[in-house]
């Protein structure tokens, strides 16, 4: 196995992730242990256990609400078949054109870096602003690209890649139970306790918001660990990154959605232009494709030599077969829920407040930064007590709810709240806070009001340089960022992204609230 190239191109990933002090969760120390003291290592044939994906019904009962959704999310995507292997690059004839219908969560400046064109505002919906969300399905004529690029074959919608609303009552354990595989009987040692293979996958998927179906159709496709026994003889790679900072189950799945949220979001923003390949070659994916199309290509392209690459994503045996054959259609599972961004998403979000008391002094210590993990938006916003003396014991003070809603996770320093109520994460609009120390953190299936108690702030949770409370939004699973598309205003104070990750501002009626990693007075806001 080639192991090399995939770890020096990571290394400064790595790098980038100590450098952090506040949203990202130390990845787990990690021991492996196989039951028994087994040695699993005969390959078995692709598939062993499940063809035509009855399997996917396991623990999938549709959820309220779900139903055919308007506006064709679909349209204009051609779908890629497994075993139908197209060639490596796609090149369209100099100077013609393609007929383009706008995706869920497009907007005109995104289309214009990925078309590497100007959009023109005539051929869409007067006043759209360039910022806003688009409605899907807007035909748009558009320069094809002038180099070459990946396959315009989309994989998955982009709700099979996101943990959104269509896995939102997958049954983990059931499924890696009824499957029988290796995985069933896995077990690894993350921060001192002792997981098995379901809660590890639970974990990951929870934590960066990445499907677990698709993470455990990776696992499958990469080692055989989800219906038999594993195809290669080093279990500490199953994935096979072979990064020695990355040993194990744990930390391989968190590269694997790692590479999958910098490609999604950064196509979301227009922001991802190129995908490498095991030997270092580079394309661009094709920009007619979604988001979660192109996350995945991301994602195999690491593992994978240009040549290998297309048999490996679209071939019978290959990322897309595996997946069609544990779950089923994933395009018609997706259907029922999509499209994730509706166009008027930031008239509905909830009325958000500040998340503490009235009358309470904090500061603004971190302005928008990664939500969670590289590569995904800038999201998320520091607050913390200001008439505390620094340091980590937590505060007597609490964050408080910014919304109504219900306590649908509450572990390891954070808490989520539900704000539809519907006792899903992955459905309508959530808030994470993180940090939350566990002495006083509400327990999961608890309702609050706006502005009631959930914990207190503290270092709990992940590396950071002082008590503070972290909090981010999702909507349908997708990490939300703090910008123009879809404003975060909180007790009526906007934010506003600085040039750099934590810089920004609190703006409301002329007052000016500068984000202060000290906490020093002009970072002082009272609700």
């Amino acid at each position: 196995m080639v192991r090399r190239p995939i770890f020096s191109r990571l290394t400064g990933i790595i790098l980038l992730i100590l450098s952090l002090a506040c949203n990202l969760p130390a990845l787990g120390g990690s021991r492996f242990s196989s039951p028994g003291g087994e040695v699993h290592s005969s390959p078995v044939p692709f598939p062993t256990a499940f063809s035509g994906g009855s399997a996917g019904a396991i623990g999938a009962a549709p959820l309220p609400g779900a139903g055919n959704q308007p506006g064709q999310p679909f349209a204009g995507l051609t779908q890629a078949v497994p075993g139908n292997v197209p060639p490596l690059r796609s090149a369209d004839p100099p100077g013609s054109l393609l007929q383009y219908l706008t995706q869920p969560g497009d907007t005109l400046a995104a289309l214009s870096l990925r078309f590497a064109v100007q959009l023109p505002g005539s051929s869409l919906p007067a006043g759209t602003s360039p910022e806003a969300l688009l409605p899907a399905g807007i035909p748009l004529t558009l320069p094809s690209p002038s180099v070459e690029t990946l396959p315009a074959l989309a994989l998955l919608p982009d709700s099979e890649v996101i943990y959104g609303p269509p896995a939102a009552a997958f049954d983990l354990q059931a499924f890696i139970n009824a499957s029988g595989g290796y995985l069933s009987t896995f077990r690894e040692t993350i921060d001192g306790e002792e997981m098995s293979g379901a809660q590890i996958v639970r974990r990951i998927a929870l934590e960066t918001s990445i499907n677990p179906r698709l993470l455990l159709a990776v696992l499958e496709w990469r080692s055989g660990w989800v219906t038999g026994s594993p195809r290669n003889p080093d279990p500490d790679y199953p994935i096979g990154f072979g990064a020695p900072s990355h040993r194990g189950l744990y930390r391989e799945l968190a590269l694997v959605t790692r590479l999958l949220t910098q490609a999604y979001y950064g196509w979301r923003s227009g922001t991802f232009s190129k995908i490498e390949f095991l030997d270092g070659t580079t394309l661009p994916p094709h920009p007619a494709l979604n988001a979660g199309s192109v996350a995945v290509q991301n994602l195999t392209a690491r593992l994978n030599s240009p040549v290998d690459w297309p048999t490996a994503v679209y071939g019978e045996n290959g990322l897309l077969a595996v997946y069609d054959a544990l779950f089923g259609d994933p395009w018609k599972r997706a259907a029922q829920y999509e499209p994730l961004f509706p166009p008027d998403l930031s008239q509905t979000q909830p009325h958000w407040e500040l998340p503490f008391a009235p009358g309470e002094v904090w500061s603004f210590t971190g302005g928008p930064h990664m939500a969670w993990g590289i590569g995904s938006p800038a999201g998320a916003l520091d607050f913390a007590p200001a008439d505390e003396a620094k340091g980590c014991t937590p505060s007597v003070r609490w964050a408080t709810a910014a919304a109504d809603g219900v306590v649908v996770r509450s572990e390891r320093g954070l808490l989520v709240l539900d704000v539809d109520g519907d006792g899903y994460e992955q459905t309508g609009w959530s808030l994470l806070y993180l940090h939350l120390a566990n002495e006083g953190r509400l327990s999961v299936g608890t309702r609050v009001k706006q502005g009631e108690p959930l914990g207190h702030p503290s270092c709990e949770g992940g590396p950071a340089t002082g008590r503070h409370v972290h909090i981010v939004r999702k909507y349908h699973g997708e990490w939300i960022g703090a910008g123009a598309i879809l404003p975060f205003i909180l007790s009526g104070w906007l934010v506003k992204a600085g040039e750099l990750p934590y810089q920004g501002q609190l703006l409301k009626e002329g007052q000016v609230i500068e984000a202060r990693p000290d906490g020093s007075a002009p970072a002082r806001i009272v609700r």
